[in-house]
């Protein structure tokens, strides 16, 4: 089987790269292309991922829509020379119309709801839309549902094991409180329009005023007086990061749920609300989302008594309590590339997951 996987965001890059290994292992060509997108690259390099670059960054609405036919347009080419079987993807625009017109079939997955043009754009297109079970909305019969999360793919236990030097690699101690942060670009497509933080600094300053060390990732370039929190170190050793961390605060719902699976209480503060999100917080109690116009001064006070209730046993019986409930993400990426290209077993409860 010849399989292409594009990825357009960083989270794309831990998403596929152990089912990128298993599909190879498995005696299938994969062949990987990509939009550069903040450390795209850096992380393709890390994990040793052989891959062509396609295009470049946005900054705007209008740069986006001619980056992403700039990248259309040279995936369709690479691809009728491949002749793919598959074309996987998360959000999967391009992935599911290049499909279409090699005759290939598409795998996307995706578990943002408020993403109206990606969803207008890809899923009439796509053979098989994978979600997790808390996504909420009707897709109809390519509807996949799953019970994990995009981030088991590469953080449930079986996958990864936080490497406790990275305090040391972070110039931190190991009785230090570690909030780690993360500011978003609000560039997207779907994040247009929205917000997270009335005032980072101001946040920052919060925090380590109760006692925390603040590391900072940012989409976007950060005030001078938040220079000093910038993280320093590898972009891959990000999760090593929030595995040791006693609380996440941050406008990335991504990083909120990495977070969340590895056992550190995750402050997420955005003015958008996904479905995911809200089982985290509802289910098990691993993300506190603050999405209402006082979601700044709110979502400090949570993450100032998370910080000095400083109850670590709780949240690792949270943690466990999701991990019983919920499966390696990988092994639905492997199973479900492989079926649909005929290569793999039929998958009975099709028409029983679909909505």
């Amino acid at each position: 089987m010849r399989v292409i996987v594009t990825i357009q965001h960083p989270g794309h890059v831990h998403f596929f790269k152990h089912a990128i290994a298993e599909l190879e292992s498995d005696g299938h060509s994969v062949h990987v292309f990509a939009r550069e997108n903040e450390v795209v690259t850096d992380l393709l390099e890390s994990y040793d991922i052989d891959h062509e670059i396609l295009a470049g960054e946005s900054n705007s609405l209008l740069s986006l829509a001619a980056v992403q036919a700039t990248y259309e347009a040279k995936l369709l080419a690479r691809a009728r020379r491949i002749k793919p079987d598959v074309i996987t993807a998360i959000g999967g625009v391009a992935a599911a119309h290049v499909a279409k017109l090699v005759g290939a079939k598409s795998v996307v997955f995706y578990d943002t709801e408020h993403a109206t043009i990606i969803k207008a754009l890809a899923y009439p297109f796509a053979d098989i839309v994978c979600t997790p079970e808390c996504y909420d909305g009707d897709i109809g019969s390519k509807k996949v549902e799953y019970p994990g999360y995009h981030e088991l793919a590469y953080l449930h236990p079986d996958r990864f094991e936080p490497e406790p030097g990275i305090l040391e690699e972070a110039g931190l101690e190991p009785d230090d409180t570690l909030v780690v942060m993360r500011l978003s670009s609000w560039d997207s497509s779907h994040d247009m329009g929205q917000g997270g933080f009335d005032d980072p600094v101001e946040a920052v300053e919060r925090l380590e005023d109760a006692g925390a060390e603040v590391v900072l990732t940012s989409e976007v370039p950060l005030p001078e007086e938040l220079e000093s929190n910038r993280l320093t170190t590898s972009p891959d050793r990000m999760h090593d990061l929030l595995a040791y961390a006693d609380c996440f605060v941050g406008e990335g719902a991504t990083m909120a749920a990495e977070a969340a699976v590895l056992g550190t209480p995750a402050v997420y503060v955005n003015s958008l609300s996904l479905g995911y999100t809200t089982e985290l917080e509802e289910t098990y109690g691993l993300v506190f989302n603050f999405n209402g116009l006082d979601r700044h001064a709110r979502s400090l006070e949570k993450a100032i008594s998370v910080i000095e209730e400083d109850d670590t046993e709780k949240w690792a019986r949270r943690r466990e309590r999701l991990l019983a409930d919920r499966i390696d993400v990988t092994d639905v990426i492997v199973r479900e590339v492989e079926t649909v290209s005929g290569t793999g077993p039929e998958r009975p409860t099709l028409a029983a997951n679909a909505n």
